[in-house]
Parts: structure tokens; C-alpha cells; sequence
């Protein structure tokens, strides 16, 4: 059986991945994360993705691996990760009352095959108000996730509704990549 190796150092992944019952190993990795805005928004995160899983592929050439990167967009603009508490408050107040998209793409790489596909899941914020939003960033929540805000935490209070996949805006979306592994052995 092939390892699985989990190429990233997000906890929130390794998390999610652990409740799938697949054995793996997480390896970080640090990758040059430049959007190609030449392709499609979902194209141009799974080539992230996969950029980064063959970072990784380098040293375990035998083994499956698997990288993931997730953007958060709204009218066509992507929201990084906030440099600062004032950065945080401007994207949560962008996203106040409104959709945004959130994009995960995935890349799984086989011994001498490639796969990758990317997940799309609205997200649908309350309006809030100025202190709500303070509030939530003095959590220091906000400060280590695209969009500024995360949905596994009390970001979860920010959120009116979701339309796709709930751990795609996690950062991986896990029935997705199940069906690729289970499908490839």
C-alpha cells in the first residue's frame, strides 16, 4: 500500500484528512503561491495545489501525495491572509452582508499519474456591525486565514449560509478527495 503524504502545514488539513481513517504524514511545505491569472480562478488554485504536492513529490517520488490550497474571492478580487488587525477589519467588512466564494484546489499525485480538481462553495455573511467585527478579530482568529476569518471557529457566528461543501471552506474538501483516492486505490 502507498503512502499518503499530505503536503502542507495547515492543522485545519491535517485534521480533516485524519477524520477520512488514511493513514498519512504531513510534510510543510513553502511554495511561491502566484495566481496564473492567465487561466480560470479554479485552474489557477489547483495549479497552486499542485505546485506545491510536487515540492514535496521530490523526496517521496513513490509515494501519494497530496497538496491543497484554498482562496477566498469576492467580485473578483482574491482576499489573502490580512497583514494586520486593520487589513482584517476592512476584508470582514467587504464581506459583511454579502456572498463571497470560497475556492479550494487540490492536486493528488500518483507514482505516474496526476490528478487535480478544485471545489466551489458560496458563502453567505450577516451583516455586521463595526464592534462585532472587532470583536472577532481580537479573537487573533482572523489573522492566519484568507479572507480573515475561519469557519471552523467563532467565524462560524459571522456565517447567515453556505451553498456547496462546509470543509471546502475548512480548506479541504474532503468527500471530493475521498472519491479521487478511493477511485485510484
Amino acid at each position: 500500500m502507498k503512502r499518503v503524504i499530505l503536503a502542507s502545514n495547515s492543522p485545519r488539513r491535517r485534521e480533516l484528512l485524519a477524520r477520512m481513517d488514511i493513514p498519512f504524514t504531513a510534510k510543510g511545505v513553502q511554495t511561491e503561491e502566484f495566481i496564473n491569472t492567465s487561466l480560470p480562478l479554479g485552474k489557477a488554485i489547483e495549479e497552486i495545489a499542485r505546485q506545491k504536492a510536487l515540492a514535496v513529490k521530490e523526496s517521496f517520488p513513490e509515494d501519494i501525495i497530496v497538496g491543497a490550497d484554498t482562496i477566498v474571492c469576492i467580485d473578483g478580487e482574491v482576499l489573502g491572509k490580512p497583514r494586520d488587525k486593520q487589513q482584517a477589519f476592512e476584508m470582514l467588512k467587504r464581506l459583511s452582508g454579502r456572498t463571497h466564494q470560497v475556492i479550494t484546489g487540490v492536486a493528488v499525485l500518483y507514482p505516474q499519474e496526476e490528478i487535480t480538481f478544485h471545489q466551489h462553495t458560496d458563502v453567505t455573511f450577516y451583516s455586521l456591525h463595526d464592534d462585532e467585527i472587532w470583536e472577532y478579530i481580537d479573537t487573533n482568529e482572523p489573522m492566519d486565514k484568507a479572507g480573515a476569518y475561519g469557519i471552523q471557529g467563532k467565524g462560524a457566528f459571522l456565517v447567515e449560509k453556505i451553498v456547496g461543501d462546509y470543509y471546502n471552506v475548512m480548506g479541504l474538501p474532503m468527500a471530493s478527495l475521498y472519491r479521487v483516492l478511493k477511485e485510484h486505490g
